[in-house]
């Protein structure tokens, strides 16, 4: 058994929320809400948020033991781009695009991962 939680339309890029979504797979849950608490990254509230309730989920739903839930998974795909136009020299007009994230987090009970060993790219 496993807590999920989704968060979908976040106005940041999902190349940015990837770099906080990277640091934290496979890390025991309290280790991952420390690290999230004090990464200086703009994605780090939306993802703690998630991890929040994804843990939440787990507990509640689920009877699963706080101290032992793990990350289990942890991705972000890409939502609907917002396009917009910038005015530019002669006439002319650029599109500006407003990109959004859905983070997803999953938590489990269960060991941490090794550390050369997390997420789907480390495999």
């Amino acid at each position: 058994m496993q807590g999920r939680a989704t968060a979908k339309y976040i106005r940041i890029t999902p190349r940015k929320v990837r770099l906080v979504v990277d640091a934290i797979r496979g890390k025991s849950v309290k280790e991952a809400e420390d690290l999230l608490r004090f990464l200086a990254r703009g994605a780090s509230a939306p993802v703690g948020k998630v991890l929040g309730s994804a843990k939440a989920n787990a507990v509640n739903n689920f009877n699963l033991l706080e101290d032992r839930l793990v990350v289990a998974e942890a991705f972000v795909d890409a939502g609907p781009t917002l396009k917009r136009m910038m005015p530019r020299a002669r006439g002319r007009g650029d599109i500006i695009k407003k990109r959004t994230s859905h983070i997803t987090i999953v938590v489990a009970e269960g060991e941490t991962a090794p550390a050369g060993r997390r997420g789907r790219r480390g495999q």
